[in-house]
């Protein structure tokens, strides 16, 4: 089993003690995000735990509980975009994201620290000519602190247009509708991983980018799990996920609407206002990321045997 920590909030940023205080008890609970009434316990005992795959854009406060880690297998998905307040609003600053990145490098190395630059909005104030120049700045200054880098381009779905339309005079276009622009840029973007010993790959896009030294990525992925832990995985591609996705099957205990970071572009937050209301229904030391236990059947409380090794 694969934890995902998680594809719909940033959980090592916001919800870091909670995360802590579920390892220790060795379970937590989640909610079908469609039916909030289903409700399933996940084991966290490190035998029944494969791997997880953190995703996060600030690991600086989970940095200190990783000894409570050394049981599990697990790697970090670390966005680091550079783009201005308007678009990301309550993010560290890009050198104070760099500096954390490369903290948590040192510790678990660089082929556990997987860098996002991701997505990819063209605006007025991020232009193809600033994504050059913020693509090269933070690749020099990761530069054998990672092996790889992530990228994608903005979908534009309903929900984000309304959160992106909300910044007063921007003015942005879908890269994907313009090919000769797209391919100026990945074409750069692939000369500077070259520059810096980075492989460079696609999160879920219908794109065929390898003739350039772009290959389709998987962000949970079994070629790099069997490859770090020497483990045994499927390469069995997640069903639940979109077709353009390669991900390997996990569990993602995160839920939307519950991440601070305030990006505009974001596809798992509908609303701030939300995301506030929210935040008052969390508690670090409940099973669940929001809400309490009432009216939850006992037997799913239940804590676990921890098993101790003999030697």
């Amino acid at each position: 089993m694969i934890i995902s920590a998680s594809r719909r909030t940033d959980i090592p940023a916001f919800y870091h003690r909670w995360f802590m205080n579920r390892i220790r008890d060795g379970f937590l609970l989640t909610r079908n995000p469609y039916n909030a009434n289903q409700v399933r316990r996940v084991s966290l005992l490190p035998e029944d735990v494969d791997a997880i795959v953190f995703w996060t854009r600030n690991a600086d406060k989970l940095i200190k509980y990783l000894p409570e880690l050394n049981s599990y297998n697990y790697y970090f998905q670390y966005t680091i975009t550079g783009y201005p307040k308007e678009i990301e609003k309550h993010l560290p600053s890009t050198y104070k994201s760099i500096e954390t990145f490369i903290r948590l490098s040192d510790i678990v190395g660089p082929e556990r620290v997987i860098w996002r630059y991701d997505p990819i909005l063209i605006s007025d104030i991020t232009s193809i000519n600033e994504h050059k120049r913020k693509f090269a700045k933070i690749a020099n200054l990761l530069r054998g602190k990672t092996k790889k880098v992530v990228i994608s381009f903005a979908d534009l779905y309903q929900k984000t247009e309304k959160n992106l339309n909300s910044i007063s005079g921007l003015k942005y276009h879908d890269i994907l509708a313009h090919r000769e622009e797209l391919l100026d840029l990945c074409t750069y973007m692939v000369g500077v991983c070259k520059i810096n010993q980075l492989d460079i790959e696609t999160c879920a896009e219908e794109l065929e980018l390898q003739h350039i030294g772009i290959k389709q990525g998987k962000c949970i992925d079994d070629e790099l799990l069997n490859k770090v832990f020497n483990l045994d995985l499927s390469s069995i591609k997640d069903s639940g996920q979109r077709t353009e996705c390669g991900c390997i099957k996990s569990i993602d205990i995160g839920q939307y609407n519950t991440c601070l970071h305030g990006c505009s572009y974001c596809y798992a937050t509908f609303s701030e206002a939300m995301v506030k209301k929210n935040k008052l229904k969390h508690d670090p030391d409940s099973p669940f990321l929001l809400g309490g236990i009432d009216g939850v059947d006992k037997n799913l409380l239940i804590e676990p045997i921890f098993q101790q090794s003999l030697f």
